[in-house]
């Protein structure tokens, strides 16, 4: 029926022993029991592994062969060789990082694997003449499988048998036309079915069928196409490139200008002295905290924790990258039924426009022709169930009228039909969209645009003059009935729909069905623009015209397949990050096309395979969860990445400045160690996974080097004139100067950190103060002091040390508050240049509730480090 009505599979089977009689389709026995382990014995088996995930030998190879681990397995090496011990100690921080990476991506992996299973489409196959439902790996050759709408063809086959089946091989051919199925006909894997069941012989299966390389490909679990990891990879081979040369110039300062610094017999714990040792150990210290070593390791600990979160509540992520793409997203496109309604509906009226007499002129009751026209379709859809349900609650059964043709529904054409065999002679009855099949000013056509702006499902049952599979159908009708559907709205549409109104994402409602009805289902929740509903057959043809028309407006209805496609890809032209949501085959194509495909777990085979992520259980209400754990990846990978590049900044500025005025570096590895810990370490582990709201926006490597380059070369500024004051002229250091630097690049980077974990709530204030206190406890415990090599004893130093951290954390907090408030200036003036872009249009209108927002799930008790508090539902939660 109209809209997304065509979807199937609800209730899918969840064993191999779930059969049911073959209906709609000639007896055929199909494959024997025998034959079918024949077959399995041979190895003809549809043998395409499908993993939502890498496997554990992939995992535990990408967590130790990376590039990070090999900088510092390079550095270790030359630790080991000429000691001590304590300057090793940043590679037990590298395998610690490792085998956490490792522990919480296999920890994703059984969630994703197990949420893969549920979600598995589980095809039918006719054997020993019964329909089965088996995976897909159970497939084998010369199988015969059963199709209908919405399911995907899963090998490749020639049809024996097809009523009214049509395929859309887009996704293959790119083709968007349905191709009509006979008999004799090839089927290719990929495809899905629009229209019209049918049964098809498979002749190959596994790695042999048409799109099992690519279906196996896509089906992985991915690690690419991502903003954030590819700009962490670039920011990496920049390091990289600079090591080099810092590196040598530190060498060379060290070996050939005095600025060596030898280490006293007691503090060498056995280590190799001598000058060329002393310059490598000093080069090792530099490059070290050069090298963002938790950078890589946060952003997959923060993609797998988001894995994790989000199957505690029933959605699966078949592509990594959409946790990100979520964050981005600022238009969701939806479609109506099954998402902002419930799937079910109820018949609630069958209203007689006269018009029902038979060919022999006996009138004929509309209940009858739609009990008649429910028993014909092989696969009924949520509308022709509700039919039938409505019928059969009326008293009324199937009167047995033989079908001489059919012509299923379809999201193209908006109507289904039947020709009967009745006790008068033939008859040709058609259901589907009033202001489709009659003219949008005939008193049937105003009736149900009436009660569709009710909110109300309404379709016209009309009788033609011509065969339903003429090509000339449905010809000439006469209206006899509308049919009203009542269809619910999901409880937690409402406040789902807040929350995006709170946080700036738009929402269309992009649906099949009259665009008054659509419009009545989004004026109920409250949307803006839903008063004014669109009919998306009044769209401009034109690409750059209907993106503009689609982004001002909001409900559109009379949308088909290949137009949804078109509204997504125009608003993607326009600059947006668009997700879509759907569960049935028509919404394949918008899907696909979108940035960020959302399906329901009810919903089609074909509509799964196609998404990035999956809603098992259905529940719009979960897609907040979705984006904000997607802002909470990128928002707080961005946060540790200007932690991690500070820090790579100042020790490049350190060692470059070190290196020209030929003076010892001032650290041992030890001491980079002791600083990377306290200051940026262990924080962004916390920091990492921490809630987080904000809006992502692109520009990820240029925005996190802005933030990070003026803190870091402060930071390094200071840290060098803490040192020269400090020398006094000398060229090597003691330990109190070193201490004295340390205190410097401590208290500074710290600041820094604060001002990163902006805004403060108690735990972050706990966490700064616990770094601040391990500290001191290196510098005030005699064991500490001797392990990091640390001299307190000279209050003075200690005393420049904290002045110039002082300086350098005014100049810091001028050069944030001056960045911040031409970021201010500058977003203030891009939203008002596209308010008033394409014919000054108004700003963006605050939140469409007025009042606190309902929590997104009631009952739910949020907590910082779990649930999300969402902003506007502060309070309000119970």
């Amino acid at each position: 029926m109209p809209e997304e009505a065509d979807r199937t599979d609800r209730g899918r089977a969840s064993s191999t022993t779930d059969r049911r009689p073959i209906t709609g389709a000639p007896p055929e026995p199909g494959l024997s029991g025998p034959e079918v382990a024949e077959r399995v014995a041979a190895g003809r088996t549809n043998d395409v592994p499908v993993r939502a995930s890498r496997s554990v030998a992939q995992i535990i190879r990408g967590n130790i062969f990376t590039r990070i681990n090999a900088m510092i397995a390079v550095l270790f090496a030359i630790i080991a060789v000429i000691g001590p011990v304590q300057d090793g100690l940043f590679a037990m921080v590298i395998v610690i990082n490792t085998l956490i990476g490792i522990v919480q991506e296999l920890r994703a992996k059984r969630t994703l694997d197990r949420l893969a299973i549920v979600n598995a489409a589980r095809p039918r196959v006719v054997r020993d003449g019964a329909v089965v439902r088996v995976s897909a790996q159970e497939i084998v050759l010369d199988e015969v499988l059963d199709v209908g709408v919405g399911d995907q063809v899963v090998v490749d086959g020639v049809v024996t048998w097809a009523g009214g089946l049509e395929v859309d091989e887009s996704l293959l051919t790119g083709e968007a036309d349905p191709v009509v199925k006979a008999p004799g006909d090839t089927v290719m894997s990929g495809s899905f079915v629009v229209a019209g069941s049918g049964r098809f012989r498979a002749t190959k299966v596994g790695r042999h069928a048409y799109a099992a390389r690519l279906a196996e490909e896509a089906s992985r679990f991915s690690l690419v196409r991502s903003e954030l990891r590819s700009g962490i990879d670039r920011i990496l081979r920049w390091i990289t490139f600079a090591l080099f040369p810092i590196g040598a110039l530190l060498i060379y300062s060290q070996l050939f200008l005095g600025g060596h610094v030898a280490l006293e017999p007691e503090t060498a714990s056995g280590g190799i002295s001598g000058p060329f040792a002393d310059a490598l150990r000093s080069m090792v210290a530099a490059l070290v905290s050069m090298i963002p070593e938790g950078l890589i390791l946060l952003t997959s600990i923060a993609f797998a924790v988001g894995v994790i979160r989000l199957g505690r509540h029933r959605c699966l992520v078949q592509e990594l990258p959409a946790i990100e793409g979520l964050a981005r997203v600022d238009v969701v496109c939806t479609d109506k039924t099954g998402t902002l309604t419930e799937v079910g509906m109820r018949l609630t009226e069958i209203r007689d426009l006269g018009g029902a007499s038979g060919s022999n002129g006996v009138p004929v009751s509309p209940t009858r022709v739609l009990a008649a026209l429910a028993a014909t379709d092989p696969n009924p859809n949520p509308s022709m169930a509700a039919i039938a349900e409505g019928c059969a609650a009326q008293g009324q059964e199937d009167p047995g009228w033989k079908a001489t043709a059919l012509a299923p529904f379809s999201s193209a054409r908006k109507w289904s039909g039947a020709s009967l065999l009745a006790p008068g002679g033939e008859e040709h009855w058609v259901l589907g969209a009033a202001d489709v099949l009659v003219p949008a000013d005939s008193p049937a056509a105003l009736e149900a645009a009436r009660l569709g702006e009710q909110g109300l499902r309404v379709l016209l049952l009309a009788r033609g003059d011509v065969r339903v599979d003429e090509a000339s159908a449905p010809g000439a009708l006469r209206p006899v009935s509308l049919v009203v559907l009542d269809q619910r709205v999901r409880e937690d549409s409402g406040p789902t729909l807040d929350y995006f109104s709170d946080q700036g994402v738009d929402v269309k409602i992009v649906s099949g069905d009259h665009a008054a009805s659509v419009g009545a289902v989004g004026r109920g929740l409250g949307m803006r623009g839903a008063d004014r509903p669109v009919d998306a057959r009044t769209l401009s043809e034109d690409p750059a015209t209907l993106a503009r028309e689609v982004e001002e407006g909001t409900a559109f209805g009379r949308v088909t397949p290949e137009r949804k496609r078109d509204m997504v890809r125009g608003l993607r032209d326009r600059g947006h990050t668009v997700a879509m949501t759907g569960d049935g085959v028509n919404d394949v194509l918008a899907l696909k096309e979108a940035d960020i495909g959302v399906a329901m777990g009810s919903g089609s085979p074909a509509s799964r395979s196609v998404a990035q992520l999956v809603l098992l259980d259905d529940r719009f209400a979960v897609l907040p969860r979705v984006v904000a754990e997607g802002r909470r990846v990128i928002g707080n990978i961005e946060r540790v990445a200007s932690l991690f590049l500070t820090k790579t900044v100042y020790t490049m500025t350190l060692a470059i400045v070190v290196g020209l005025l030929a003076v010892s570096y001032p650290f041992f590895p030890r001491h980079a160690t002791l600083i990377n810990a306290v200051t940026f370490g262990i924080p962004s582990f916390f920091l990492a996974l921490a809630p987080n709201t904000d809006i992502a926006r692109p520009g990820f490597v240029m925005r996190t080097l802005r933030l990070a380059i003026p803190s870091g070369l402060v930071a390094g500024v200071a840290a060098v004139t803490t040192y020269l004051m400090v020398l006094g002229g000398r060229t090597v250091p003691d330990p109190s100067d070193r201490t004295a630097v340390v205190i410097t690049l401590c208290a500074t980077t710290l600041w820094v950190l604060l001002l990163v974990a902006k805004p403060y709530v108690w735990w972050k204030v706990v966490l700064v103060g616990s770094m601040v206190g391990l500290l001191t406890l290196a510098m005030v415990t005699p064991w500490g002091r001797w392990f990091f090599d640390l001299d307190v004893s000279d209050p003075t130093k200690l005393l420049t040390g904290l002045a110039v951290a002082g300086v350098a954390i005014v100049a810091i907090t001028v050069i944030r508050v001056v960045d911040d408030r031409m970021t201010a200036r500058s977003s203030a003036e891009e939203d008002r240049v596209r308010a008033t872009d394409e014919g000054g249009r108004s700003p963006p209108a605050p939140s469409r509730l007025s009042g606190p927002s309902r929590c997104p799930v009631p009952g739910r008790s949020p907590n910082e480090f779990g649930d999300h508090l969402f902003p506007g539902q502060r309070g309000n939660c119970a």
